[in-house]
């Protein structure tokens, strides 16, 4: 069978490690990339913008995503939207996992 035909789990396709956070990229192409990620309690990304909306899709945990210093928590099963421009950050509540979607165009 063709791998890429192949349905995945993608809470399982990425891995915690202590005091880490893992990325695993899944789609990487000029119009966006679609990413995993896997944070450990209280790891996090530092405030940052980026010039193209991205969608946050928590597959486990919960986390803290700070928008424009607004504060939100999203848990399993729950997705938020961080617009183009915005400052965001991002802090593990509890081990979380996610899918980042961004579209460039």
């Amino acid at each position: 069978m063709n791998s890429e035909l192949r349905a995945s789990a993608l809470v399982d396709m990425v891995d915690y490690q202590e005091k880490s956070v893992v990325s695993k990229t899944i789609i990487k192409k000029d119009t966006g990339t679609v990413t995993l990620f896997a944070f450990d309690k209280e790891q996090g990304l530092s405030e940052h913008t980026a010039p193209f909306d991205a969608l946050v899709c928590v597959l486990d945990g919960e986390v803290e995503v700070t928008i424009s210093g607004v504060p939100v928590v999203v848990k399993t099963g729950e997705m938020l939207v961080m617009p183009a421009g915005k400052p965001h950050a991002l802090k593990a509540l509890s081990p979380f996992k996610m899918m980042l979607i961004m579209i460039k165009s």
